[in-house]
């Protein structure tokens, strides 16, 4: 990789010719490990997936070509950004430049990296007992950059920066990655698509003060500080319950209160469908719904941080924010958050947190008259347009009428069954899911421009990447089009 990066360097800047280096240069590595046909296909390929940028600099070819070995081995929490400063203790020091936001294209090649939509995804395709139906599980139709279980996808994503806080959809996008007959892909096409869901919800960046009660007192220094991206993932935790609630009925079991200890008053009419002997424990089943999410938003997370090492850039995953003070629910008044709504009764330890109105709100009351209507949504988003198992949702396969459709609909009987825990739930409890929230936030991705003085002060050599060694010559310098 020395060799073609040092050739690389030697070429001037310009469209043409830097398309030339890394293709000649990944052509003639691949060619030299005696895979001549691999590389010719490898400069086509990224002919064709930059061809269509109009302009870009040259750390756009270096995060192509970062091997993904390099990215984890070198994936490192780093924090000392531009314009900060550690006042005192054994590593003091305060930056000599200002904080640089991260540029455009920056922002979006994390953005899709982190909850980027992928194309249609696969479904699960085959259960012996649902023959001859498919598995019916999935609630989205298109795929992302990180996995959901059984195809759930409760979890959106916030972000914050200099400029204002944004809501970035992409759970129910239908396929935004369109490839070639050859499967190529068009990366600015690509962006193009994703950069149009965005939605600006304020011209300011979420206040998250540097007190104990709302940040951690480590990442007061540093977090959510000028120059960054703060990206936020939150999940619907109540709709992934109730999916979760139809899983287990769609494979005859049901729940019981294990709290109360009492069985769910009514299920026995549903005995021919669900096994009321061998019922799974209410907590059970919501701490399974909590980590799912929980795996939703740390994956997408870390997949952003391979991406961070790739493009040369600082930050870290981390969950030192208050995540009430991130929804704005906090009880501050002067610290409104994201704006969701929550709620507070005398049986919750906490506030609960239901949704942000108009613009992700959870599958449960107030945003839905009761939780049998919720359940309607969830099946709606499922079966009905758009959803994975619609007939006429586009998507991978070479029938896609036939397969979607093979799925098995959720009958009256089966949505009764699923509503009586679901409202039984909200009736003892007061909420859905009863004892972990309706909407759940917690970890959290800080993108940021590194200060290396602090790490060559500091640190001994190999404290940062070649890409962040590189990056401002190859992101921001004149002529570098960032």
């Amino acid at each position: 990789m020395g060799t073609t990066h040092n050739f690389m360097r030697r070429l001037s800047i310009t469209r043409r010719k830097l398309l030339g280096g890394m293709l000649v240069g990944a052509g003639a590595l691949l060619t030299g490990c005696q895979m001549k046909s691999l590389g010719e296909r490898t400069k086509h390929k990224g002919n064709v997936l930059l061809d269509q940028m109009p302009s870009y600099p040259p750390g756009l070819v270096d995060a192509i070509q970062l091997p993904l070995l390099e990215a984890l081995y070198g994936r490192r929490s780093r924090r000392f950004a531009l314009g900060n400063s550690i006042p005192d203790g054994p590593l003091a020091f305060t930056s000599a430049h200002d904080p640089l936001p991260l540029s455009e294209l920056e922002q979006m090649l994390l953005l899709t990296t982190i909850a980027g939509n992928t194309g249609w995804q696969f479904l699960i395709p085959h259960n012996q007992n649902y023959l001859p139906n498919i598995p019916n599980y999935a609630a989205a139709a298109g795929g992302r950059t990180f996995p959901s279980g059984a195809g759930f996808h409760t979890t959106e994503f916030f972000y914050t920066d200099d400029n204002g806080t944004y809501f970035f959809p992409t759970r129910d996008a239908p396929s935004l990655l369109e490839r070639s007959a050859d499967g190529e892909v068009d990366l600015n096409k690509y962006l193009n698509a994703h950069r149009s869901r965005i939605r600006k919800l304020s011209d300011t960046r979420l206040h998250t003060p540097a007190a104990p009660q709302h940040m951690e007192m480590h990442n007061t220094w540093c977090g959510n500080r000028p120059g960054s991206t703060l990206i936020i993932p939150v999940s619907d935790l109540a709709e992934h319950h109730l999916l979760n609630l139809c899983y287990i009925v769609q494979n005859g079991a049901c729940i019981y209160d294990d709290v109360n200890k009492r069985a769910i008053p009514g299920i026995e009419r549903f005995k021919h469908l669900v096994d009321i002997e061998n019922p799974y424990p209410l907590t059970f089943l919501e701490q399974t719904s909590l980590t799912e999410v929980t795996v939703e938003n740390s994956t997408a997370c870390y997949a952003g941080m391979l991406m961070l090492q790739a493009m040369g850039l600082g930050g870290w995953m981390y969950e030192g924010i208050n995540p009430f003070s991130i929804l704005g629910a906090s009880g501050d008044p002067k610290v409104p958050g994201l704006g969701f709504r929550y709620d507070i009764d005398e049986r919750w330890p906490l506030p609960n947190v239901t949704g942000l109105p108009g613009i992700f709100e959870g599958h449960c009351p107030p945003h839905y008259k009761d939780m049998r209507e919720a359940v309607e949504a969830v099946v709606q988003r499922k079966f009905g347009p758009g959803g994975p198992f619609n007939p006429d949702t586009q998507g991978p396969y070479r029938d896609n009428p036939q397969i979607r459709g093979s799925a098995k609909v959720h009958d009256e009987e089966f949505k009764d069954c699923v509503s009586t825990m679901a409202l039984y739930v909200y009736d003892q409890f007061g909420r859905c899911p009863g004892t972990v929230p309706s909407m759940f936030a917690m970890m959290f991705l800080q993108a940021q421009h590194l200060d290396l003085e602090f790490y060559d002060k500091h640190f001994k050599s190999g404290a940062y990447l070649r890409t962040h060694a590189e990056h401002m010559k190859q992101w921001h310098s004149p002529g570098s089009s960032a």
